[in-house]
């Protein structure tokens, strides 16, 4: 018989080459499978584990092994306040978009009944952290795949977010004479040449979701310049974007007629989002 904490060491020096946080990617999967916290490993780590707990772990540790992202595995990710159900539809939720969320609530009124879009919403990272900070808001969360809308309809209910709509359009293609206070965005940045696709988890995530043509900017392009259309005065657009992409990025916004351009970065300290008012 083999310990839980046997079960660690042992995993952790499978993935030694495989993973460049071999422990922490252990750790969380033995966790998700035994269901238990981690203050529970350090009291109780000696005792044997189970046969049905063993061999669920290393199944678990044997797709890790071949790069399959520790969110797909455990089918969710933790983003804000929320945990949201991942698969491999849609890009798994990372800190860095945390800088998005949080100064988008800056210029959201708690008490306030403002209009607001998530475009390419995914999960519904975005969408549903500011639909819950922001209750008396409406929340419009907007994606070109099913799949994906499927899954972040899946999160509303189960985090209990009523104050949210979801919408199958390419970007802001089907909002008629809609406006919005503000409007956030997530959308594919990276060129398709980018040697960071080869690796880690971005392997197994949905290139629809990351690429996207002329270098990364077409998509960017594409919202900035529908985005004035569907935007109230002194209404904000909040972008993430590239770290080598803040310039023109902010060239784009300038050109379009909007003022206010404030650059913020990510956790890493690199420059990851743009906000911009629409004025009146």
């Amino acid at each position: 018989m083999i310990s839980y904490r046997g079960l660690l060491d042992d995993a952790a020096h499978t993935l030694y080459d495989s993973s460049e946080t071999p422990r922490i990617d252990a750790e969380y999967l033995l966790l998700h499978v035994i269901d238990k916290s981690m203050a529970w490993i350090i009291s109780y780590g000696d005792s044997n584990a189970t046969k049905a707990h063993t061999l669920e772990f290393y199944s678990l540790i044997e797709q890790r092994a071949k790069g399959v992202p520790v969110a797909y595995l455990m089918g969710y990710r933790d983003f804000w306040t929320l945990r949201l159900r991942v698969n491999k539809h849609v890009l798994i939720p990372r800190g860095d978009t945390e800088i998005l969320v949080e100064q988008a609530l800056v210029r959201l009124d708690k008490f306030n009944e403002h209009k607001i879009a998530d475009l390419g919403t995914g999960s519904g990272a975005i969408a549903l952290s500011l639909a819950k900070e922001r209750p008396n808001s409406s929340v419009v969360a907007i994606d070109l795949h099913q799949e994906a809308i499927n899954i972040a309809r899946q999160n509303a209910v189960e985090n209990k977010l009523s104050n949210v709509v979801f919408r199958q359009s390419n970007w802001l293609d089907d909002a008629d004479k809609e406006q919005y206070d503000l409007i956030a965005s997530n959308p594919p940045y990276v060129e398709a040449s980018d040697s960071h696709l080869d690796k880690g988890d971005l392997r197994f995530e949905p290139s629809t979701a990351l690429i996207a043509k002329d270098k990364g900017l077409a998509d960017l392009r594409a919202i900035i310049e529908k985005a004035p259309q569907h935007l109230v005065e002194n209404g904000w657009l909040l972008l993430e974007h590239g770290y080598n992409q803040a310039d023109q990025v902010h060239d784009l916004l300038a050109k379009a007629g909007f003022t206010n351009i404030q650059l913020y970065s990510d956790l890493n300290h690199l420059p990851r989002c743009t906000a911009a008012k629409w004025p009146a």
